[in-house]
């Protein structure tokens, strides 16, 4: 027993720091995967560790030497390999939050967006609809026409009429408000083994994979509708599930923020009471003094 408490005591840092690269790698692990520079980073990393290995049993001082120096070159070139998925993670820890309006505003939205969804299923127009969350697509809204009005099924209609200049890229929409249509958004880098989606449903992807945002497509030629989170992809919903997943998505997030803001709100109250408690008690001794 002594030894092993004093095994720890000698080596619990070193514990310590294969439990942080441990964390580390699994969490670099569920980012880069089913994307192609996974299959990449798990090549070069296999040739780096077979190398290094040769180089250590067989005391190759030159391969040492050559993998030491190109170790730093490697770094570099990983950064620009995987440049979408850091750019993803980045965004995912500079989101703000931007849904400001309360549950009932939500649940009307929710419902005109899924009117506005059906509506363009049955008549089979191809659109794309991209629901901001915390992360901003500012940089995607400036790629097309602004618009500013508020979302109804007659404006989707319009907006997605196969004969109207805005039918071609995705509807951003902020709020309960459709704020530019026409919109490009960068087509998903993972491997998607089925070959039946087009670049509007590569497209919903790739915008999830690099933001928070809820993406929704429907198909131009069969109608059916998918939704789009955090990379991957539901398709063929009906409707009664679409306005499931919808007020699962949104409703449940905001229901969590508003128990958050009562936590607190209760809190205050009782902390200005012991305040006041305080101050009556202290009152109280400066008058018996």
């Amino acid at each position: 027993m002594e030894v092993v408490l004093e095994f720890l005591q000698e080596h619990w840092r070193s514990a310590v720091e294969i439990l942080i690269l441990w964390v580390f790698i699994y969490y670099l692990y569920r980012t880069f995967r089913a994307t192609r520079g996974a299959r990449i980073l798990v090549g070069l990393a296999t040739i780096f560790v077979v190398l290094t290995l040769l180089s250590q049993i067989l005391q190759l001082e030159v391969m040492q030497f050559i993998i030491t120096r190109v170790a730093v070159v490697a770094a570099l070139a990983l950064l620009i390999i995987f440049q979408p998925e850091l750019r993803m993670a980045l965004a995912r820890l500079g989101g703000s939050r931007l849904w400001s309006f309360n549950i009932t505003q939500q649940e009307e939205f929710l419902g005109t967006l899924s009117d506005a969804v059906w509506q363009l299923s049955k008549k089979r127009y191809g659109a794309l609809f991209a629901i901001e969350r915390n992360i901003g697509l500012k940089d995607h809204i400036e790629t097309g026409v602004q618009i500013k009005g508020n979302l109804s099924p007659e404006l989707a209609l319009t907006i997605f009429h196969p004969k109207t200049a805005l039918h071609d890229g995705g509807v951003v929409l902020s709020g309960e408000r459709i704020v530019a249509a026409a919109c490009v958004f960068a087509v998903s880098q993972s491997e998607i083994g089925d070959r039946s989606m087009g670049l509007r449903h590569r497209a919903a992807i790739g915008l999830t994979e690099e933001s928070d945002a809820v993406t929704i497509v429907v198909s131009e030629e069969t109608g059916a509708v998918s939704l789009c989170m955090d990379g991957e992809i539901e398709r063929n919903l009906k409707e009664d599930e679409f306005r499931e997943r919808l007020e699962e998505i949104f409703l449940s997030d905001r229901e969590s923020d508003s128990d958050e803001e009562e936590s607190a709100e209760e809190l205050v109250p009782e902390q200005l009471d012991t305040q006041d408690s305080f101050a009556s008690a202290g009152d109280r001794s400066l008058v018996s003094d």
